[in-house]
């Protein structure tokens, strides 16, 4: 069976394009190399240079081959960016992936798996968990072009579609056999940033906020090692093979960590001490955003490996440091 990826030269796509290789699938990556870096399309994959805003290279390659799901990642991720770039997010993250999921019906590739973000919930009016039937309150155009692109996935007719929407909370880590990771010039990711401070890349990490309504004063998110959602794709990709039906995801692990636990962590974890600095807050940046992911542990038969963030932070740093030592940008 061959699967369809596009974003596989990034983050999130080459993990779960090297999880589909290691189970015997076969992978075509789309990718334009605009975000994305040549050092993560798996070897083992066939690539293929291209927008997928092209419809003549796109519909080629859907003639040619039969897949059997689309994986959707491609696609602008910075929530400052947005912010400054509103139309940007809303082209490319919304108007594209459009035009993409209409020209893979049309060619009879009809199994849809769609990266969305926990963005969409905005800043939940409540302090518990976050579930799949909150209301999508989106505070930032990253978010909102998210929300149109599942609007438009969900008011198709079901004997037309089969969608699975998955909305990611804060990913992190590296691939523990290193193989892939995050490969950024200019991060905004914490433990990214934090990672580089680690290994003495980077002075200082800037810490935005510290007066929120939480224990410590600093935002809190759910961390998800990048593994483990690289397998909970590999594993709703059954589930939409199997059952043929459409549903939507949190991936998370549902426990949160403060911006100051993380910097705990990541200094507890290396030699030099990360020197912090406190900024004022960002705009469209929430307050706590934690997962329930009740949903997808009653539906999926998914188990996390790694859901300990010293362990996630262990494997970014390491990545870190392979990129250092291979002078890999």
């Amino acid at each position: 069976m061959e699967v369809l990826v596009t974003g596989g030269a990034g983050y999130i796509g080459s993990h779960v394009a090297l999880g589909l290789l290691d189970l015997g699938y076969k992978v075509t990556v789309i990718d334009d190399l605009s975000t994305g870096n040549e050092n993560l399309i798996p070897a083992k994959s066939e690539f293929v240079n291209c927008n997928i805003n092209n419809k003549e290279k796109i519909e080629s390659l859907l003639k040619a081959k039969k897949f059997v799901a689309l994986m959707h990642f491609a696609g602008f991720v910075e929530v400052e960016e947005s912010v400054s770039y509103p139309e940007k997010y809303f082209e490319n993250n919304t108007t594209n992936s459009i035009k993409l999921f209409d020209l893979c019906l049309q060619n009879d590739l009809s199994n849809i798996i769609f990266s969305s973000t926990a963005t969409v919930y905005g800043s939940p009016t409540h302090k518990g968990l976050v579930s799949e039937t909150d209301d999508v309150r989106p505070i930032n155009p990253y978010g909102e072009s998210k929300v149109r692109t599942e609007h438009y996935l969900q008011q198709f007719d079901s004997s037309k579609i089969n969608y699975i929407i998955l909305r990611y909370f804060n990913v992190a880590g590296a691939d523990p056999k290193m193989r892939s990771g995050l490969i950024k010039k200019n991060p905004t990711h914490l433990i990214k940033i934090a990672s580089e401070a680690a290994i003495g890349k980077r002075g200082s990490v800037q810490i935005f906020g510290n007066d929120y309504n939480t224990p410590d004063g600093t935002a809190i998110r759910d961390y998800i090692h990048v593994s483990d959602l690289a397998d909970i794709h590999i594993k709703v990709l059954q589930f939409i093979l199997e059952k043929k039906q459409s549903e939507i995801f949190n991936c998370g692990y549902g426990k949160g960590y403060s911006v100051k636990d993380v910097l705990n962590v990541t200094n507890s974890l290396c030699k030099n001490r990360i020197n912090i600095l406190n900024s004022p807050r960002r705009m469209g940046d929430a307050e706590m955003v934690v997962s329930d992911i009740g949903k997808l542990k009653r539906m999926i038969d998914w188990t996390p490996k790694y859901n300990k963030l010293d362990f996630i932070i262990k494997t970014a740093i390491d990545w870190e440091l392979k990129l250092q030592n291979e002078q890999i940008s």
